[in-house]
Order: structure tokens, then C-alpha cells, then sequence
């Protein structure tokens, strides 16, 4: 997963102390002054947190800070909340395709149809919307599985055909998961 993205906004003092402690976080810190800049910015992103002291529009991804002056622990739990709050927001509204995919529930839905998935499927389904271009069996076995290049196994053909099974069941879409000489990929 992408590593989250923390907006610094309007707000210097913050900023100069995250700045300092940025190598313990497992965060991308930027500072931006301008709500124009930060309108831009948000358009490219998917995975952030904004920080300011005002609150500048209805943003679900929004902490703001006015009871200062803030111990650091207690900043630092803000943080982490907040973004844990996002991340499992984030998981729960994934796009694949005409889909939606509840990654912390492990479920496809269209039209109020929601199926199942296995941890093993949304895995894939993951992967091949990340990559953006046809994946290799191997590539599969190697991301997915953690399997050795050299291993003969049929492990990712069956769990494509169990999903391509399910999207046909449920949804009479054979479409999704394409399959050519060089790879699978999501149509």
C-alpha cells in the first residue's frame, strides 16, 4: 500500500517538529501554504492527511488543530488515529473496474450484490489494479504468494478461475479478468 501522504497546512510550527521526527514516522510529510496549491495537490493523491489549524473545507481527511499549544505524544496519537481512520476508509471504497472493493471486508459489490472474496483473491484483484498492464503467472506467484520462480504450481489459474467463477455467478461479467499471452490484467 502506498505510504501515507501528511498535508501540513498553514501551519509552520508543526511542520518544522514533524520535520525533525520524520524518520520515525512512516509517513510522506508536506508542508503547503496555499489553498489553491493544496486543491491541486489532492487531485493527484489518494492516501492523505491534512493538518492545519483552521478548518478550510468538509474533508473527511482533516485534523485540525486548535487546542494548542499539544504535547508531542499526544500529536503523535492524533496522527495515528487519524490515519488509521483513513486508511480503513480508504480500503473500504476501492474502484476496480465498475466494481466497489471492501478490502476490510473482503467484498465485491455492484448493483447491491455483494460476494465474498477470499484473502487470496483480493490480493490479486489488488495487484492486477496496481500494476496496470498484464501480469505474468510467475510475477503472481512471486507478489501474491511469495513463491519461488522456479516452483511449478497451478495455484494462480485456479484462483483466477474461482474468481472469474464468482463475477460470472454473481454479476454475468466474464470480462473483467482478461487473460492474453503475456499476462492477466482487469479490463
Amino acid at each position: 500500500m502506498n505510504t501515507t501522504k501528511l498535508i501540513i497546512y498553514r501551519f509552520s510550527n508543526i511542520y518544522e517538529i514533524l520535520n525533525e521526527l520524520n524518520d520515525i514516522f512512516k509517513f510522506d510529510l508536506i508542508k503547503i501554504d496555499k489553498e489553491s496549491d493544496l486543491k491541486l495537490f489532492l487531485k493527484d493523491i489518494s492516501n492523505y492527511l491534512i493538518i492545519s489549524q483552521e478548518m478550510i473545507f468538509e474533508e473527511s481527511n482533516m485534523l485540525v488543530l486548535k487546542d494548542l499549544p499539544i504535547k508531542i505524544n499526544k500529536l503523535v496519537e492524533k496522527i495515528n488515529l487519524s490515519i488509521l481512520k483513513n486508511n480503513f476508509n480508504f480500503r473500504s471504497n476501492i474502484i476496480i473496474g465498475k466494481y466497489l472493493l471492501d478490502d476490510n471486508s473482503r467484498k465485491i459489490i455492484y448493483n447491491n450484490i455483494e460476494v465474498n472474496l477470499t484473502e487470496q483473491e483480493v490480493k490479486v484483484l489488488l495487484y492486477l489494479k496496481k500494476i496496470k498492464k498484464p501480469v505474468k503467472v510467475k510475477e503472481l506467484q512471486k507478489y501474491i504468494w511469495g513463491y519461488n520462480l522456479d516452483l511449478e504450481t497451478h495455484t494462480v489459474e485456479t484462483h483466477i478461475y474461482r474468481l472469474r467463477q464468482k463475477f460470472n455467478k454473481f454479476f454475468k461479467d466474464n470480462d473483467l479478468i482478461q487473460s492474453l499471452k503475456n499476462g492477466y490484467f482487469i479490463k
